[in-house]
């Protein structure tokens, strides 16, 4: 009965599969079918995401400001070409204001967890002809963690966000207001909630024994050199920084990073050579001659582990979850169109577009020989996403043609349709969908196949 119902509803809303049109998001294990040097990693399939915790959010609701940086972020049109035509945007290394350890790019990184921001790919003028990535940083409690870089070389957010779309992918200059957007969406962003520590960065509740003697460790002055210590830089009452740049011998000046949500933020360092803390404590050990015992790098451990841990730092990927997003995007539409703001409306469009192609992608079309049963709810999942993408062009159109009132009637559908119609379509069909791990795992092992042998082949 179910399924009947769903397909009256869909034939009733007159979905037009034949004029879809759209790019189709690249494969993330390789990046043969893109502008991206062959075999780049996104990490585009992962399953569990990082959770995102706004402080908006816990306060009440998200401010339009945060909501349009949010879709800025998201949203390749605001880079270069390059970065446009490959999909790429904040948000590809900035997984949920979260990092991406799995990041890897030819000839741009030397580890996954690293990227070349001064290459020639994404911006020509910005090449240093030297192969110099950086570690893709968590945003998690950046409005606390100034300066930006990290080498510390930006004071402003602003002036790094600017930088960032300019320069390194050479985006064009964007507008002061869409510049604060993404800022306000970076600073609601927060760190999240670690039951160990307590006021003042310190460690409560049920501590080990290891824990409690890596704290004083921690605290305690250097053998050689008094005046430092690990809490020295990494001040606990401070979200465990200094706001400084130090020589720890990696290479050069580079500001403290924070401690808080650590353990979900390797590899570590600047250049992201370290994959984990016991590597660390051993740099740190060995340079600084701190003569610790073999407990005594155990202990750190401990500590660190401890004040980096976060509560529910992944939440499993779902057609809910990721329909949220498109729904907060969306109200940035909404407030455009009234607004008569035909550049964000523009914005909004390709990028929630672009959004609700790629969900339309995890429900594999009739054709996926490597998933098999629901086709008819598949089909139905796949053609109302289509539509909300074909209304939107509408929206587009008649906002570029001075036809607001249409655009505001076309927009009332589009959010009617998203409430009454679509995630009841969507959770029909999500056990067919790549969102199953099963299902997930046939797919992508099959075209695992196809890409090695294509490689082979070459």
């Amino acid at each position: 009965m179910m399924i009947r119902h769903l397909s009256v509803v869909a034939l009733a809303l007159g979905f037009l599969v034949a004029s879809f049109e759209g790019r189709v998001a690249a494969f993330p294990v390789d990046g043969d079918q893109t502008t991206l040097p062959p075999r780049t990693e996104l990490n585009e399939d992962a399953l569990d995401q990082p959770r995102e915790v706004f402080r908006s959010e816990v306060a009440g609701e998200k401010s339009y400001l945060v909501n349009l940086g949010n879709l800025a972020f998201s949203s390749p049109g605001i880079l270069g070409g390059v970065a446009r035509q490959a999909g790429v945007s904040c948000g590809t290394c900035h997984v949920n204001g979260a990092g991406n350890a799995k990041f890897f790019m030819p000839k741009m990184s030397t580890r996954p967890g690293n990227f070349d921001t001064t290459g020639s790919l994404f911006n020509p003028k910005a090449n240093n002809f030297v192969l110099d990535p950086v570690r893709i940083p968590s945003l998690r409690g950046a409005r606390y963690l100034a300066p930006y870089g990290n080498d510390g070389r930006m004071a402003s957010l602003h002036d790094f966000v600017r930088n960032v779309i300019v320069n390194e992918f050479a985006g064009p200059e964007p507008s002061l207001v869409m510049v604060d957007a993404i800022v306000a969406y970076i600073h609601d962003i927060d760190f999240l909630p670690n039951p160990n520590l307590g006021p003042g960065g310190r460690l409560i509740g049920r501590i080990s024994d290891a824990e409690r003697r890596g704290e004083a460790l921690f605290m305690k002055p250097f053998p050689h050199d008094p005046g430092l210590s690990c809490a020295g830089c990494h001040v606990p009452s401070a979200a465990f920084v200094d706001h400084q740049q130090h020589d720890v011998g990696s290479g050069g000046l580079f500001k403290t990073p924070t401690l808080r949500n650590a353990d979900f933020n390797a590899p570590y360092f600047h250049d992201g050579r370290f994959d984990g803390y016991d590597q660390v404590v051993a740099h740190f050990d060995r340079v600084f001659a701190l003569g610790l015992s073999s407990q005594d790098r155990g202990d750190l451990v401990a500590y660190l582990t401890a004040v980096g841990d976060g509560t529910q730092p992944y939440e499993h990927d779902g057609a809910g979850a990721v329909l949220k997003e498109i729904n907060d995007f969306t109200a940035v539409l909404g407030a455009a169109i009234p607004a008569q703001d035909k550049e964000t409306i523009a914005l909004a469009v390709d990028t929630i577009g672009s959004e609700l192609r790629e969900l339309t992608e995890r429900y594999p079309d009739r054709k996926n020989t490597s998933v098999s049963g629901g086709q008819q709810e598949r089909g139905l999942a796949r053609t109302a996403l289509k539509n909300m993408v074909l209304i939107l062009r509408r929206i587009d159109i008649a906002s570029t043609e001075d036809r607001f009132a249409d655009a505001a009637a076309e927009y009332r559908n589009y959010r009617y349709l998203m409430a009454a119609a679509v995630p009841a379509l969507l959770a029909r069909a999500e056990p067919w969908s790549l969102f199953n791990p099963a299902v997930h795992d046939a797919h992508y092992a099959a075209l695992r196949q196809v890409l090695q042998s294509k490689h082979v082949a070459h």
